[in-house]
């Protein structure tokens, strides 16, 4: 077989799939964290308002604040991940939610908690940010769906292993119980950094550092066949700058690539396309929170004894269900984000979460009317629709939001665009986590989800009217949907007297 044949043997195949796979698994268990500490806090703070004699208000902070300190990391990930590479923050990410875990484990306090959620939170948003590049930057567009979609996959992994500790753990004295549920979360990270070592860098940051032969080696890792590797290597270098026609190993790349100027480009002067993708993905990220999925899955043992389940192993038994339910319809959604595409799942999801929220408050609007009797058909509607919505959430909105706001930022915009939007979601997330209790508490817990329900149809709306479909399409094709010329997609202009090896050094 020749280097540039198109045709490639089945084992080169599975091994390249096979490859990916395993990078994308890799990094994507950074979002494990996130999804552990969301389940395990869900039941962990009814022990630990019992324990510690919290407030309402304090278990509001402890369930929704770690999701604000996320944005200390999200933010800072997006700049660091620029100098020292997608890999080695993983590292970080990983390194700072286990002293995270272990600071909450041994908390005797509401503020020494605190210290441990904010620590933990830092490590969530770095790992937030960093696991949606990483797989995109690592895929190829034949899979490139399947593969982003692992972060969220991961994100509902851990949230059933937190209820699943969480129902196992319950069992323990009151002091022990809780502690080993918070600190077991140090687990999935000490694994990732292990797992990091086996990890290759990306190969566009490889590029914006003119390692070019580097990132042809993990290009020809993960593609699967020579040809597609140098036209993929091809596509970023054009992205970067780089002239096509330069075949050095290692070129001297202008410093513009290392994020000056980004910021100004994305929130002071942005072109019309750039600013439609900057604000597609905020409004992504928005929705996605706005919809109330945290209030059901932080709160789906208080949600079910709204609904008349009033036995704490009943609660936490339906509340590993709904975890359960999760992770299974995020494991359909990543085999058919590339066959079907990312709108049709997206707009079904966002249709099937409405009418779900519309069930969910009408059976505690009966249950509410009926307190001194048990209405079994609207015990079981509530607990079903619960059920429906998350499955509903997890096979578009769930993962579909890191898959599409991680394609549609060209490259030099990316790392901080999804930084951004990260932040975003986290601060919706840490709102929605720390409000819920007073919000039903002040238009009743029907009316909450009613409220969430408005908010899905204007999801559906935008959904329908401003998202293009990217299935299939190369990184830079994607930014021309958004109307961005082949120049603009560039990672920077070449100067004038470029000579066919642009700023090309070479060092072979």
């Amino acid at each position: 077989m020749t280097n540039m044949e198109t045709g490639a043997s089945p084992e080169r195949r599975v091994s390249a799939k096979t490859f990916a796979l395993s990078c994308g698994i890799l990094a994507s268990m950074t979002s494990i964290v996130l999804g552990y500490d969301i389940g395990v806090v869900s039941g962990a703070t009814l022990f630990i308002k019992e324990d510690l004699k919290l407030s309402d208000t304090q278990i509001e902070i402890v369930s929704g604040v770690l999701n604000l300190y996320a944005l200390v990391g999200s933010f800072a990930a997006g700049r660091i991940s620029d100098i020292i590479g997608r890999r080695f923050t993983i590292v970080i990410a990983a390194a700072t939610f286990i002293a995270g875990a272990i600071l909450m484990g041994l908390a005797t306090d509401f503020a020494f908690l605190m210290v441990g959620r904010f620590v933990a939170g830092i490590g969530v948003g770095f790992a937030m940010m960093i696991a949606p590049v990483y797989t995109t930057e690592v895929a190829p567009a034949a899979y490139r769906g399947f593969l982003s979609s692992f972060p969220e996959v991961f994100i509902n992994i851990g949230i059933l292993l937190g209820y699943v500790s969480n129902f196992f753990l319950a069992k323990l004295s009151l002091n022990l119980g809780w502690r080993l549920m918070l600190g077991m979360g140090a687990f999935p990270a000490v694994l990732l950094g292990i797992g990091v070592l086996f990890m290759p860098e990306s190969p566009r940051w490889l590029v914006l550092q003119g390692r070019i032969k580097d990132a042809r080696h993990v290009l020809d890792r993960t593609s699967e066949t020579k040809e597609e590797s140098e036209q993929r290597l091809d596509e970023i270098k054009k992205a970067a700058g780089i002239p096509e026609s330069c075949k050095d190993d290692k070129v001297d790349v202008p410093k513009k690539n290392h994020g000056k100027g980004v910021w100004k480009e994305l929130f002071i002067s942005p072109s019309p396309p750039v600013r439609r993708i900057f604000w597609t993905s905020l409004a992504i990220h928005f929705f996605q929170q706005a919809s109330g999925i945290d209030s059901v899955v932080l709160y789906s043992p208080r949600i079910f004894e709204k609904a008349g389940i009033h036995d704490k192993n009943a609660s936490l038994g339906a509340t590993m269900a709904v975890g359960f339910v999760k992770t299974v319809f995020i494991l359909v959604a990543t085999f058919f984000l590339d066959k079907f595409g990312r709108r049709p799942l997206l707009l079904t999801s966002t249709g099937g979460m409405i009418i779900s929220l519309l069930g969910l408050g009408v059976g505690l609007t009966v249950i509410d009317k009926h307190p001194n009797e048990t209405v079994h058909w609207a015990v079981g509607l509530c607990v079903s629709t619960v059920l429906f919505f998350v499955a509903f959430f997890s096979i578009g909105q769930g993962p579909i939001t890191w898959v599409y706001t991680s394609e549609i930022f060209p490259i030099r915009l990316r790392a901080q665009g999804v930084s951004i939007g990260v932040a975003l979601n986290r601060t919706m997330s840490g709102i929605i986590g720390m409000t819920f209790i007073s919000l039903y508490k002040a238009i009743t817990i029907a009316g909450s989800f009613f409220l969430y329900m408005s908010i899905g149809i204007v999801a559906w709306i935008f959904f329908f009217v401003c998202l293009p479909e990217t299935r299939g399409k190369s990184l830079e094709e994607i930014g021309m949907l958004f109307g961005l010329s082949p120049e603009e997609t560039r990672e920077v202009e070449l100067p004038p007297e470029s000579n066919g090896r642009g700023q090309a050094s070479s060092s072979r």
